[in-house]
C-alpha cells in the first residue's frame, strides 16, 4: 500500500548555513542508488523534508534494501499520503491504514499529528485525540499508551497529508562526495574493507589499491578483492581500483634485505606507492584497515615506521577496534564471508616466520640502502602498468 518514503537524515540537521549542500548531494546518491532498481521514482526536498515517490510500480523490498545503502540516510519512513478532503476522508485513511498495516491488532498506540500547515481546522492536539478514537471504535482490541507504544502513527499536514508508522534504519552518516576523496589500501582481508567503509560514511569518496603478486598469489586472489570492492562500491558509488603487479619488488627486497624486516620495509614502498597513485587521482589521504597490535606489522613501532614515509595523512578508523568488533561490522556491511575465503594475499605470502614487532627506523632506512640500485626502476615499471578496474 505504500507510494512514497519520507527520508530522515540526523547530522545533516545540524548544519547551519551550508546545509542545503549536503541535502542536495544526499539527493543526488538517493537517485543514483534507485537508477538499479525495478519501477520509477521522484526525489524531492521540500520544507527541510526529503521525499522519494514511486510514480510506477516498484519492488518494495528491493527499494528499501537501496535506500539502506545511502549513507547521510538515519531513517526511511514507508508512507501514504492523501489530499486533504476534510477530516473525514483522512480518518477513513488512517483507520485504513491500521487496518492493513498491522493485522496483529492486540497493540498499543499513539497518534503523533502535525499540523505545518496553520490553516488546518484542527490543531495537533485535536488531531491525535479525534483520530486515536476512530482507530479505538474501529479496532477496540487495541489500547493506547502515550509513553511506550507499540506503534506511533505520524500524520504530517502539509502541502498533502501524509501517514507513517514505521521508521526503518538507515546507514546513517554523511553522503558520499561531501568529504573530500581517498585511496584505500585494499587486501583480501576482514580489516580493510571495513575500514573503507567507516570513512566512507563520513562523505568521503573512496579510490582503493590492491598490490598484487603473480604468480605467488592467483587470479582468484586478485578476483577476491574486486568481489571485496563490490560490497563497498554498494554503499560508496563506483570505486576506481588500481592492481599494483607487486612481485619483483617483493622479490628485491626478499633478496637484499633481512627477512625479519620484510614486512615493514614491504609496507613502506606499499605506502610509497598508493601515495603516489593518491596524489595522481587528486586523493587527500591514505586508508588503511590497521588495529594497534594485531600484527607484527601493526605495533605502534610498526605504525611509525610505515607511517614515515608518508607526507597525505593517513586515516585508520579500526586503530582502537579489536577483532571482534571488526567482524560484526563486516557481517553487517556483508564482506565477512567473502573476506575469509581462503586466497592469499601477497602480505600473507612473503611475511617472515619472526618478524620484528619494535623496527628501529634507523636500521630500516639503512637496509633500505641496499635497494638503492633497482628499486625506484621498479617501482616506476609497477606504477607504468597500473591496471584500473572500474567496480560498480
Amino acid at each position: 500500500m505504500f507510494t512514497a518514503f519520507l527520508i530522515k537524515y540526523a547530522e545533516i540537521g545540524v548544519k547551519g548555513k551550508n546545509r542545503y549542500l549536503f541535502e542536495n548531494a544526499l539527493v543526488q546518491q538517493i537517485k543514483y542508488a534507485l537508477k538499479k532498481c525495478d519501477g520509477e521514482f521522484a526525489v524531492r526536498k521540500t520544507d527541510g523534508r526529503i521525499y522519494v515517490d514511486a510514480v510506477s510500480e516498484f519492488d518494495y523490498e528491493e527499494t528499501v534494501a537501496a535506500l539502506q545503502k545511502v549513507f547521510g540516510i538515519s531513517g526511511i519512513c514507508p508512507m501514504v499520503y492523501v489530499e486533504d478532503e476534510g477530516f473525514e476522508k483522512l480518518g477513513k485513511t488512517v483507520v485504513d491504514y491500521i487496518g492493513k498495516v498491522y493485522p496483529d491488532r492486540h497493540k498499543t498506540f499513539k497518534v503523533a499529528a502535525r499540523r505545518a500547515r496553520k490553516n488546518y481546522p484542527l490543531n495537533s492536539m485535536e488531531m491525535n485525540m479525534e483520530l486515536g478514537g476512530l482507530i479505538l471504535d474501529a479496532y477496540p482490541e487495541m489500547r493506547v499508551d502515550v509513553h511506550k507504544p507499540d506503534i506511533m502513527l505520524n500524520v504530517e499536514v502539509r502541502d498533502k497529508i501524509y501517514i507513517y508508522s514505521e521508521i526503518i534504519p538507515g546507514p546513517g552518516g554523511m553522503p558520499v562526495g561531501t568529504g573530500g576523496k581517498a585511496m584505500l589500501l585494499l587486501s583480501g582481508g576482514i580489516d580493510s574493507p571495513v575500514a573503507g567503509w567507516m570513512i566512507a560514511k563520513r562523505g568521503v569518496k573512496i579510490d582503493a589499491v590492491y598490490f598484487h603478486a603473480p604468480p605467488y598469489t592467483s587470479e582468484r586472489a586478485k578476483q577476491k578483492v574486486v568481489d571485496l570492492a563490490k560490497k563497498v562500491a554498494a554503499y560508496t558509488g563506483p570505486i576506481y581500483l588500481h592492481v599494483i603487479n607487486f612481485t619483483d619488488i617483493q622479490l628485491y627486497i626478499y633478496d637484499k634485505c633481512p627477512h625479519d624486516e620484510l614486512t615493514i620495509i614491504m609496507r613502506r614502498y606499499m605506502m610509497r606507492i598508493a601515495e603516489h597513485i593518491a596524489r595522481e587521482t587528486e586523493c587527500l589521504g591514505l586508508i588503511t584497515g590497521e588495529s594497534i597490535g594485531q600484527v607484527a606489522s601493526q605495533t605502534m613501532h610498526s605504525l611509525m615506521a610505515t607511517n614515515e614515509v608518508c607526507e597525505m595523512p593517513v586515516y585508520r578508523p579500526l586503530i582502537g577496534f579489536d577483532k571482534m568488533e571488526i567482524v560484526d561490522i563486516s557481517e553487517r556491511i556483508d564482506t565477512y564471508e567473502t573476506s575469509i575465503q581462503p586466497y592469499e594475499d601477497c602480505c600473507t605470502i612473503f611475511v617472515a616466520k619472526h618478524p620484528v614487532t619494535k623496527p628501529n627506523l634507523n636500521i630500516i632506512r639503512k637496509h633500505e640502502h641496499n635497494l638503492e640500485e633497482k628499486i625506484e626502476e621498479l617501482v616506476q615499471k609497477a606504477l607504468d602498468e597500473d591496471e584500473v578496474i572500474i567496480v560498480r
